[in-house]
C-alpha cells in the first residue's frame, strides 16, 4: 500500500480551504444600519439611542457602589445589549454568481476543510505515541 504524505495533504487542504473563503468572500456585501434607522426586536422599533441606557444606568451605578455585584451586571448586560444590536443590525449580501463559480466555491471550502479535518482528526498510527 502506498505511503500518504499528510503534511502535503495538510497543506494543500488548507491552501483549498483559504483560496475558497477568499474567492467567497470576494463576493459578499456587508453593511449595517445601525445608527440610521433603529434597531428591530421582532416587529418591535428600538431607537439606536435606547440600547446606551443600560449601560448608563450601569456606570452610574458602578461609580455609585463599585463593590456591588448587581452593579457591575447591569453594566455588563448594557455592553452586551450594545453588541448584540450592532450585530443584530448588520446586512450580509451574496452578489450573483453563476452556478459554476458557487460550485467551486464550495468545493475548494468543503474539500479542503475535509483534508484538514482528515489530517488533524486522525487516529495514531500503532507506532505513534499521542
Amino acid at each position: 500500500m502506498k505511503q500518504r504524505n499528510e503534511l502535503v495533504e495538510f497543506i494543500v487542504g488548507l491552501a483549498m480551504l483559504v483560496i475558497g473563503l477568499y474567492l467567497f468572500t470576494g463576493r459578499v456585501s456587508v453593511s449595517s444600519s445601525f445608527f440610521s434607522s433603529g434597531i428591530y426586536y421582532g416587529t418591535v422599533r428600538i431607537p439606536t439611542g435606547a440600547v446606551f441606557v443600560p449601560f448608563i444606568i450601569g456606570i452610574i451605578m458602578v461609580f455609585a457602589k463599585p463593590e456591588s455585584f448587581l452593579s457591575k451586571l447591569v453594566a455588563g448586560l448594557g455592553v452586551l445589549i450594545i453588541l448584540v444590536s450592532i450585530i443584530m443590525s448588520v446586512n450580509i449580501r451574496l452578489e450573483t454568481i453563476s452556478l459554476y463559480e458557487w460550485l467551486l466555491y464550495i468545493i475548494a471550502i468543503f474539500g479542503g476543510l475535509g483534508l484538514v479535518c482528515r489530517i488533524v482528526f486522525a487516529k495514531p498510527k500503532n507506532g505513534e505515541k499521542e
